[in-house]
């Protein structure tokens, strides 16, 4: 077992780990950065002696994880090795470069629709946004103008603050809400996905589909990327809606929009709006405008 020489070394692996906390805390890191360090902290410990480093190392290696998240979680444990001075060669993993699992729309509604009404707001407006979980747990009241129908996004991890239209259907769900005080969920994120997770889980068994299972809080995000470029043709557009600062990280949705499309089926829903109104609801429900007939009818049709 490696030993320590500092103040922490008399002190269990619980208060190392509360004490890393206040550290972060301190040195000015997000409250998303904190939350998610201390998480996958308290969750290796109970796998591992977190004192043992080449235990914590074989315990991280046994996961099913992604190499992502687990080179992610590599980089967690040399910061907090580093605080509690026991030496660490940080592991790296090979990362698999697979585009991510797009759901349809009906299958991202089917879980909104099997939420309560807080958790059903919540993926309504990652649907909507495409907006980073982070990004929505510090949601507040004021972010949201409901007579313009339009959401004030703050950015997180160095991506762009936006302001991006909502549905009417969105405003009535946020409307239903209780107003306890100036943010919109008091749920943290990591709870909330613990709520999403078991949300899935009974949702997946009650209607038997299995594809469920492999939409994650993130999925929203890549599927309205993914939507956006198909309609629009514009990777500006998309990277304007998702906030990215890099254009390299919205040309994903370019290859994804391509190999989705590509041999899809040409069946559509097809509607007819007779006035302003029931266009902007058609588009707001997803629909896409196709053209205007000599008889003033406007024709809208969305993928089945």
């Amino acid at each position: 077992m490696n030993q320590t020489t500092n103040q922490y070394a008399k002190l269990d692996t619980k208060s190392n780990i509360i004490n890393y906390g206040l550290h972060m805390k301190a040195n000015g890191r997000a409250e998303s950065t904190i939350e998610r360090s201390l998480d996958i902290l308290t969750r290796l410990s109970k796998m591992c002696d977190l004192n043992n480093t080449q235990e914590t190392k074989l315990a991280l290696a046994n996961l099913q994880w992604k190499n992502s998240t687990k080179n992610t979680t590599a980089g967690i444990l040399k910061c907090y090795y580093k605080f509690i001075d026991i030496p660490f060669e940080k592991p790296k993993y090979q990362e698999e470069r697979g585009l991510p699992f797009i759901p349809t729309e009906q299958e991202l509604d089917i879980l909104i629709a099997s939420g309560n009404p807080l958790t059903a707001t919540r993926l309504q407006i990652l649907k909507e946004t495409g907006a980073r979980i982070g990004e929505i747990d510090k949601l507040k009241w004021i972010d949201i103008d409901f007579k313009r129908k339009t959401i004030h996004i703050t950015a997180e991890k160095g991506s762009n603050s936006r302001i991006l239209p909502i549905s009417t259907q969105l405003i009535d769900m946020l409307n239903r809400l209780p107003r306890k005080n100036d943010k919109v969920f008091q749920i943290s994120k990591m709870s909330f996905r613990k709520t999403f997770d078991a949300l899935r889980k009974r949702t997946m068994i009650k209607l038997n589909k299995p594809r469920l299972k492999s939409i994650h809080l993130h999925t929203f995000r890549h599927w309205k990327g993914t939507i956006e470029y198909h309609k629009t043709k514009d990777i500006i557009h998309v990277k304007t809606v998702l906030g990215h600062k890099n254009i390299e990280s919205t040309m994903l949705y370019i290859n994804i929009e391509f190999a989705l499309f590509l041999n899809a089926s040409d069946e559509f829903t097809c509607k007819v709006a007779k006035n302003e109104t029931q266009a902007q609801q058609l588009i707001e429900n997803g629909f896409e405008y196709v053209l205007t007939t000599p008889n003033q009818l406007m024709i809208f049709r969305k993928r089945k």
